[in-house]
């Protein structure tokens, strides 16, 4: 008898802790899938912000991009004005070969004119246009540096020296003789 309870105490105690595992396993899994339902909400606010962040970098750079780009432009237009105002000397200079020719043609005086018409047709073509002097004074195109005698009040007398302007931009003014 005593063998007989021996052996239904080790039955007891080993069905006890197949008891206490099963129960133990349980409350772990529900721990486990509390902890992965906290960890997958964790995952998801996390998920959230870098999409923020990503889409603020994204539209960071964008405006960079642009911001380059404007001041690409601005820089493009300075060096484009530079240089045509440098230009504007060298029309300057084969117009005035031109007027001390007078009405000689020569075949030098004739490559001259087709030199400044090269010139000036280029010059046209990235928006380098004399600026009109027809329609009398404007204090905005003109520069007047004297008063000419024959000419009427608020009318362009004699032009001393072209004006041009760059893109609808006065690079330089005309230079004229006003009548009083």
């Amino acid at each position: 008898m005593a063998t007989e309870q021996n052996e239904q105490a080790q039955d007891l105690e080993q069905a006890e802790p197949t008891t206490a595992q099963t129960q133990a396993e349980t409350e772990q899994a529900e721990v486990t899938v509390e902890s992965l339902q906290e960890q997958i909400a964790q995952l998801e606010g996390d998920l959230k912000l870098e999409k923020a962040r990503t889409a603020n970098a994204v539209y960071e750079a964008q405006k960079s991009v642009e911001r380059i780009q404007r001041e690409s432009d601005k820089h493009k237009e300075a060096v484009l004005e530079k240089f045509a105002k440098e230009l504007l000397d060298t029309v300057d200079n084969l117009e005035r070969a031109i007027a001390a020719v007078g009405e000689e043609k020569t075949p030098l005086s004739e490559g001259v004119e087709l030199t400044l018409k090269g010139l000036l047709t280029t010059l046209e073509k990235f928006g380098v246009v004399v600026v009109d002097t027809a329609n009398g004074f404007n204090a905005d195109l003109h520069q007047a540096v004297g008063i000419a005698p024959d000419a009427k009040a608020n009318e362009i007398g004699t032009v001393l020296q072209k004006g041009y302007s760059l893109n609808g931009r006065l690079l330089r003014p005309a230079m004229v003789m006003v009548g009083a």
